[in-house]
């Protein structure tokens, strides 16, 4: 994992006038809690210099003239993970003219991580002591005062990731290869913020098409659970016309 300064170094507009395109990402994934319970989270960069420099912000970087939007968004994602996304999609373009101190667009993206590899992830840079100093995991529902308009680009991401989940399958991007209902269940609750009735919840899914059984089960304190796994004839979202413009966005190995 490299070290990367989140939104760019911003110039006084009064050095230029030229408008400058930038590429932010809003990364979100889940975290167990000590309680066996679940919470959206997602990781946030230091910033390192003026403006704002201490505080934190959403990953990103100017756009270079040989990337491509998504690669970038895939860069800035992997510059601050280590790790590729299971669902990436372009969120919006903000461009107020008073947002930052020079002309900046941002084209933000959002983007879903697996929780079991953000796990491993975070296990193997702690058992090396090579974690990156200036990026931390914050829980959605308490994050600090953010830089520049940060707050209300994630605001507006959370918007849609609560929205979008209620009629597309990216639920499906937060969770490992097999996988409970309950834990399902889970994904749906923290990015909610509600309690959903079990049986309801599994009548729901086992008639959506999505989900195929296995023959596995997870053991443990309670009884056991059988494990399903994603239908990869299913994509996580509809994309109308555009058709699935990451290939990664159906990956579940």
């Amino acid at each position: 994992m490299t070290r990367t300064n989140a939104a760019p170094a911003l110039r006084d507009s009064a050095t230029s006038d030229t408008t400058r395109v930038a590429v932010s990402t809003v990364i979100f994934s889940l975290r167990r809690l000590s309680d066996d319970s679940a919470e959206l989270t997602l990781p946030l960069v230091r910033r390192t210099r003026d403006p704002f420099e201490g505080a934190w912000a959403l990953p990103g970087g100017w756009l270079d003239v040989t990337e491509n939007l998504e690669d970038a968004a895939s860069r800035t994602l992997g510059e601050t993970t280590g790790l590729r996304a299971s669902y990436l999609e372009q969120l919006y373009a903000f461009g107020d003219v008073d947002r930052s101190t020079s002309r900046v667009i941002s084209i933000v993206y959002w983007a879903l991580l697996r929780a079991d590899e953000v796990d491993a992830q975070v296990a193997a840079h702690a058992a090396a002591g090579d974690a990156p100093e200036n990026v931390e995991w914050f829980p959605a529902a308490n994050l600090p005062d953010l830089a520049f308009d940060h707050t209300q680009i994630l605001e507006y991401a959370l918007w849609r990731l609560r929205n979008k989940v209620g009629y597309s399958r990216i639920a499906h991007g937060l969770l490992p290869d097999a996988f409970t209902l309950a834990e399902l269940r889970e994904v749906y609750e923290s990015i909610l913020g509600v309690r959903l009735d079990p049986a309801n919840f599994r009548r729901q899914v086992e008639h959506s098409g999505t989900l195929i059984p296995t023959e596995s089960f997870r053991t443990g304190s309670h009884r056991p659970a059988r494990l399903y796994r994603y239908n990869q004839d299913v994509e996580l979202a509809e994309r109308g016309p555009l058709g699935p413009m990451f290939p990664h966005e159906s990956r579940t190995t």
